[in-house]
């Protein structure tokens, strides 16, 4: 090989298999409330209220529907690698906890220890109760609707 050919083949041979190495490098995705690690400590229990938190945090990912009014601030980072599932490699939940009034009473941080993986079992949800079949199903309710009961009246005569 010539001097000439070495000089121009080399640096090929190196671009390419730069390129090829970059190509199953893994792909970083940050999805929900980006973290700011200085305004999520700001968040004082007893100081803060539900409108400094929103000032403060914004509007959070979910609150709760019921119990203790409480906000969610939820993110997660995953990597990605080309043809691969996407695997977390992060992920950060900030829970306000709310009193009455709207007074922060405390501000829980959680990881990823807390994450439960399930895995479902088929295309069926199993639940409680007993299993029915078609026919009962359709004729079940066949003697069980009562008629008019004590105290009752029908329809009225004119």
């Amino acid at each position: 090989m010539t001097g000439f050919a070495r000089k121009v083949l080399a640096p090929t041979i190196l671009a390419s298999a730069l390129l090829a190495g970059s190509g199953c490098s893994s792909i970083r995705e940050s999805r929900g409330y980006i973290v700011d690690p200085v305004l999520t400590a700001a968040i004082q229990p007893g100081i803060d209220n539900q409108r400094s938190v929103e000032g403060t945090l914004g509007r959070p990912t979910f609150s709760s529907q019921f119990g203790q009014p409480t906000w969610y601030y939820v993110s997660s980072t995953n990597a990605r690698r080309p043809f691969v599932s996407p695997r977390i490699d992060q992920h950060n939940v900030l829970a306000v906890r709310f009193d009455e009034a709207g007074n922060v009473i405390a501000a829980d941080r959680t990881g990823i220890d807390q994450v439960v993986y399930l895995s479902p079992d088929g295309d069926q949800t199993p639940t409680l109760g007993r299993e029915r079949g078609f026919l009962e199903d359709l004729f079940g309710n066949i003697g069980q609707v009562g008629g008019i009961g004590p105290g009752a009246t029908g329809p009225t005569q004119p």
